[in-house]
């Protein structure tokens, strides 16, 4: 079965790792690349989605979208674990495409009134084109197959604050939009993509099965999996983005729950992903008033590992 996504994204290393699926895999049909600043600045965001492309030899539609939150100040870049151009700093080619004339809100809203019912929306960083899309075309939850957000922790704690992941905590104004619009939403977040190791060995057969392209994911690896190995103490690298994609076309390997979703927005906590299951009685009604998602709770973290080797090799 075929899948039409569009790929928001953040390029960054791992997000290199699940563009390189989305471009690969044959139940993917990749609709488009749409960038925002996370990893990386916006500039150097579509820069690499439209190298990675490229060195795939694909030529995929790249709009540029969110700059910056949606409310609060951004944050630096976190250059010491992508890199400052995204890729590890290793020497990239030149890119010869242009980007899409269209914002990335206005090609997400464009391309799923284009299909409706058909399109998937993939987003792994912060979500603000979602968001911004959602602000054009408020009906967008009604068109889109299905949300997948790579983003958020439910017991996992976080990885930039004590309580918040990266992706929510860049953006937790957007993310709180994203996260409670009521449209059919998977979210895959630390719980699980710290379960998943992509080992040297992995990367080995992903860069002789890659190309030129395997040349770049190989080169950015190395400077990630450095990073790795002095913040958790392991061997290899987390392949975060990749997860989500390994949750649409491999969800047997992956435990969820139902339940309603809240981004802290202000505060310590802020960017803190809550989650209250379905069902579940607490003090006050508050946490239990957004609509349902889809939330990724366990892994099995070896099966997903050796799925994205086997797709890039």
């Amino acid at each position: 079965m075929s899948h039409p996504i569009i790929f928001d994204t953040d390029p960054g290393v791992d997000d290199a790792q699940a563009i390189a699926i989305a471009l690969r895999h044959p139940d993917i049909e990749l609709l488009g690349l749409t960038t925002t600043y996370g990893n990386v600045d916006i500039e150097t965001a579509t820069h690499n989605a439209l190298l990675l492309s490229e060195l795939a030899g694909r030529d995929i539609p790249v709009a540029q979208g969110a700059a910056g939150p949606m409310v609060k100040p951004r944050h630096p870049a976190p250059a010491h674990i992508h890199g400052a151009n995204g890729l590890g700093n290793i020497e990239l080619p030149e890119v010869k495409g242009k980007k899409d004339p269209r914002s990335a809100a206005q090609f997400i809203v464009d391309t799923v009134n284009a299909r409706p019912g058909e399109v998937i929306l993939v987003a792994v960083g912060p979500v603000g084109n979602l968001a911004a899309a959602l602000q054009l075309d408020p009906g967008l939850t009604e068109k889109v197959k299905r949300v997948v957000i790579m983003g958020g922790s439910i017991r996992e704690g976080g990885n930039v604050t004590p309580v918040a992941e990266a992706n929510m905590f860049n953006d937790p104004h957007a993310a709180q939009r994203v996260l409670t619009a009521g449209w059919p939403l998977t979210l895959v977040g630390l719980d699980v993509t710290h379960r998943c190791v992509l080992s040297q060995a992995h990367m080995q057969r992903i860069e002789a099965g890659q190309g030129e392209l395997g040349k770049v994911l190989a080169g950015s690896y190395a400077f990630y999996r450095d990073f790795y190995r002095e913040f958790l103490g392991i061997d290899g690298c987390c392949p975060h983005d990749s997860c989500a994609l390994a949750w649409l076309l491999r969800p047997e390997l992956f435990t969820t729950a139902p339940g309603h979703l809240s981004v802290v927005t202000d505060g310590i906590a802020e960017g803190q992903t809550l989650f209250a299951p379905e069902g579940r009685g607490f003090i006050q009604e508050r946490w239990s008033q957004t609509p349902l998602a889809e939330v990724c709770l366990e892994v099995d973290g070896e099966a997903v590992v050796e799925w994205i080797a086997d797709t890039l090799s």
